[in-house]
């Protein structure tokens, strides 16, 4: 059987690269890491580490062994954590990642809504972006993922259930200070501001409806240097209603872009019914 204070130390080499990173981050002596990991290849049975000049690096069984390891470990505080929240240890404690305008729109209120029905209840926010979000509900990093996806079929992540939040509009985003059309297909010759990799997925698929591919000349995730750069003349975008919400430059015009939708989601990870501080959480994203 693997122990978790091996497989802990396994995580840190990986993640700092090194044996004397790793006794610095967990506070223990570097003979004390050595041993770990030579008590970890002899339980294992794999090669888990080689030399590599003054230096070691992680074979490939050791960098899926530290990939596993990294899940297994949240999955281990997670069930802590839920454990004393069932049994009256302390108050409990729920962690939420939310891609940006989501923590700058409705998630706040949720949080407000979350405290004055459980002021007890501690909540950690993490902003990341649906695929980091994902990854770190599957390794228990964090209770509930807040997630979007648009009207492309996306492959249901084993292990995650969906609940659905509400849904958003899209809208074409032009400069204010500037004439013109309020169609995509009257910007077929306009330069483009794209974003995330599902972002400008559905920017594709909106201009190939429209009978044109875009041209993008620039690319970021931050809605407010899209914004900022739209409002300087320097292209169009499509952004969805809560990137506006969140913050809306005054030299911006927009358009409704009919079929034009972001689906917005709360993900949990595992079989059903959710530990009483993730429920609270739901409810309180849910409005409830």
């Amino acid at each position: 059987m693997l122990d978790p204070m091996r497989l802990r130390v396994l995580v840190a080499v990986a993640r700092t690269g090194s044996v004397t990173a790793a006794a610095q981050e967990l506070h223990y002596s570097q003979p004390a890491v050595s041993h770990h990991l030579a008590r970890l290849e002899a339980e294992t049975g794999a090669k888990l580490i080689q030399r590599v000049g003054r230096g070691i690096r992680l074979t490939e069984a050791g960098r899926l062994l530290a990939e596993r390891a990294e899940e297994i470990l949240g999955r281990i505080e997670s069930a802590s954590a839920e454990l004393a929240a069932y049994v009256g240890l302390r108050s409990g404690r729920v962690r939420l990642a939310a891609f940006p305008s989501a923590l700058g729109t409705f998630v706040p209120t949720a949080a407000v809504r979350l405290a004055e029905r459980h002021p007890g209840l501690e909540l950690c926010f993490t902003e990341a972006e649906p695929p980091e979000a994902l990854r770190m509900l599957r390794a228990g990093q964090v209770d509930v993922a807040v997630l979007f996806r648009y009207g492309e079929a996306e492959p249901d992540e084993e292990g995650v259930r969906l609940t659905h939040l509400f849904d958003e509009p899209g809208f074409l985003v032009l400069p204010a200070a500037e004439p013109g059309a309020e169609t995509l297909a009257g910007h077929a010759g306009s330069r483009w501001i794209a974003g995330c990799e599902r972002c400008r997925a559905h920017l594709l698929r909106l201009c190939a409806e429209a009978g044109f591919e875009p041209r993008v000349s620039f690319t970021t995730d931050d809605y407010v240097a899209v914004q900022a750069m739209v409002a300087a003349g320097l292209g169009v975008a499509v952004l969805p209603e809560l990137a506006l919400t969140a913050h809306r430059h005054p030299g911006i015009r927009t358009v409704p872009l009919p079929g034009s939708t972001r689906r917005v989601f709360a993900a949990t990870y595992g079989e059903p019914p959710d530990p009483p501080p993730t429920a609270a959480l739901l409810t309180a994203l849910l409005g409830g």
